[in-house]
């Protein structure tokens, strides 16, 4: 696979550089022989029997088991009632502030 001038724009257009035109040639020239490398890497594994690595290697455990969803209750040293002017069905009861309520 060789690399062009459309693949060298098509890839700094998505990392968001600006690639002058005099740098062109230069850049497509050095991602040609990039890219040739990991050719000869994949090329010498295969020729010693070896596949090569997957793309991306992600290190742990292909899958992890997952344990069941338990909702508890909050473990309080005292419960809100104890320290709450009002707690009615789970609600803390304030009294209006003076400056919310109609003149």
């Amino acid at each position: 696979m060789s690399v062009s001038a459309q693949d060298v724009q098509h890839v700094a257009k998505l990392a968001e550089l600006a690639v002058e035109d005099s740098e062109l040639a230069a850049l497509t020239a050095q991602m040609d022989r990039i890219v040739g490398f990991v050719a000869q890497l994949a090329e010498q594994q295969e020729a010693r029997g070896k596949e090569p690595p997957p793309p991306r290697y992600v290190a742990g455990p292909a899958s992890a088991p997952l344990r069941d969803d338990v909702v508890l209750p909050a473990d309080l040293v005292f419960p809100p009632s104890s320290f709450a002017p009002e707690f009615i069905d789970g609600f803390f009861v304030v009294p209006k502030l003076g400056a919310m309520e109609d003149a």
